[in-house]
C-alpha cells in the first residue's frame, strides 16, 4: 500500500491493517528477488552475448558507416571479399542460378559441378579444369570501383587487411600488396609441382604459357603434374589464413564484407571472430548471414545493404 493510499483512505486502511513488520520483511524480500533477477540478466547477458553492446554507428544506414569512417575512431578495416566483387570485370561468380559459374559448366561432363574444383578429381582429369582456367585466367580482366575502393582503405592507412576467397589476382591488380592480402582460397599468382618429394615453384607467366598452348602443365624437374596455388576442395587452406586472422580480427574496428554469400567454411565463420562493439557491413545481391548465434548479434536489411551493429537477434 503506498504513502498517498494510507493519507487519502484512512478508513480503508483501518479495515486492513498491515503490520509493520511484515511490510518490511516483504519490501526487503522484493528487493532482493529484484537485485538477484538483475544479476541473473547481466550474467546472462555477458555470457550469451545478448547485451545491447557499446553504440558506435550514430544510425543503421550507408551515411552512419561513411562518418564513422571520417570520424577517426576507425583505423583498423578488414574486408572481406568474394567473387561478387569481380561479376562487373566480366568473371562470373559461382552460385548465381542462371550466369553463375556452377550452372554452366555442362560441356565438360562433369560427375556433379564441384567436380571441378575437387583435388581427387583433378589429379585423375586435369583438362576440365585447364579448359576453364583458359577462360577465366588473369591478365584478361580488370580491376571493378570495389578493388580500387579497397585500395583507397589502404592509401588513406585505414585498410588493416583484406581477406579474399578469389583468386583472379585482382586485387593485386589494383594495388595491393602481399601484406595487405590474405588471400584464403589461393592464387593464380603461383604454382607449384603437386609431387610430395619436388614442389618446384612456377610464374604465373609460365602457368599462362602452358595454358593457352592447350599443355597440361608438368613440371619441367620431375614430370608431375602443375597446379595453380588456388585451394581445391579437399586441400588445407594457407596457413596465413589462419596466423592473420587470431591478430587481425580482434582489433578490426569495422568489417565490410562484399559479393560472398558467406557459405563456405572457414571463410565464412570471421563474421564472428570481431568484437561485440564492431560494426558490421555486408553488400551483397542477397540477404544471406541473418543471425550469427555465436556472436549474439543480427544482421539489419538496409535498401539491398545489410547492416550489423551488436543488434541481439530475438
Amino acid at each position: 500500500m503506498s504513502d498517498a493510499q494510507e493519507v487519502t483512505k484512512p478508513d480503508e486502511e483501518a479495515q486492513s491493517p498491515v503490520p509493520e513488520d511484515q511490510s518490511d520483511d516483504s519490501d526487503e524480500g522484493e528487493a532482493s528477488g529484484d537485485t538477484e533477477m538483475d544479476f541473473l540478466r547481466s550474467l546472462f547477458s555477458r555470457t550469451l552475448g545478448l547485451g545491447p553492446g557499446e553504440k558506435v554507428l550514430d544510425e543503421l544506414t550507408l551515411d552512419g558507416v561513411a562518418r564513422y569512417i571520417q570520424s577517426g575512431a576507425c583505423k583498423n578495416i578488414i574486408c572481406m571479399v568474394g567473387a561478387g566483387i569481380s561479376t562487373s570485370a566480366g568473371i562470373p561468380d559461382f552460385r548465381s542460378p542462371v550466369s553463375g559459374l556452377y550452372a554452366n559448366l555442362q560441356k565438360y561432363n562433369l560427375p556433379y559441378p564441384e567436380a571441378i574444383f575437387q583435388i581427387d578429381y583433378f589429379k585423375k582429369h586435369p583438362e576440365a579444369f585447364f579448359a576453364l582456367a583458359r577462360q577465366l585466367y588473369p591478365g584478361q580482366f580488370k580491376p571493378t570501383v570495389c578493388h580500387y575502393f579497397i585500395r583507397m582503405l589502404k592509401e588513406k592507412e585505414l585498410l588493416r587487411r583484406c581477406y579474399s576467397q578469389n583468386i583472379d589476382t585482382l586485387e593485386r591488380v589494383a594495388g595491393l600488396g602481399d601484406a595487405d592480402l590474405v588471400e584464403a582460397h589461393g592464387t593464380f599468382y603461383t604454382s607449384h609441382c603437386l609431387s610430395f618429394l619436388c614442389r618446384k615453384e612456377y610464374t604465373l607467366e609460365w602457368m599462362k604459357e602452358k595454358i593457352f598452348s592447350d599443355e597440361i602443365p608438368k613440371c619441367d624437374k620431375c614430370s608431375g603434374l602443375v597446379k595453380p596455388d588456388i585451394v581445391f576442395f579437399g586441400e588445407n587452406l594457407p596457413g596465413r589464413f589462419f596466423t592473420s586472422m587470431t591478430t587481425d580480427f580482434p582489433r578490426c574496428d569495422l568489417l565490410i564484407i562484399m559479393g560472398t554469400s558467406l557459405q563456405v567454411q572457414p571463410f565464412a565463420s570471421l563474421v564472428g571472430r570481431v568484437p561485440k562493439s564492431t560494426p558490421r557491413l555486408l553488400i551483397n545481391m542477397e540477404k544471406t548471414g541473418e543471425s550469427d548465434f555465436m556472436s549474439g548479434n543480427a544482421w539489419v536489411w538496409v535498401e539491398g545493404w545489410i547492416l550489423s551493429q551488436t543488434k541481439p537477434y530475438r
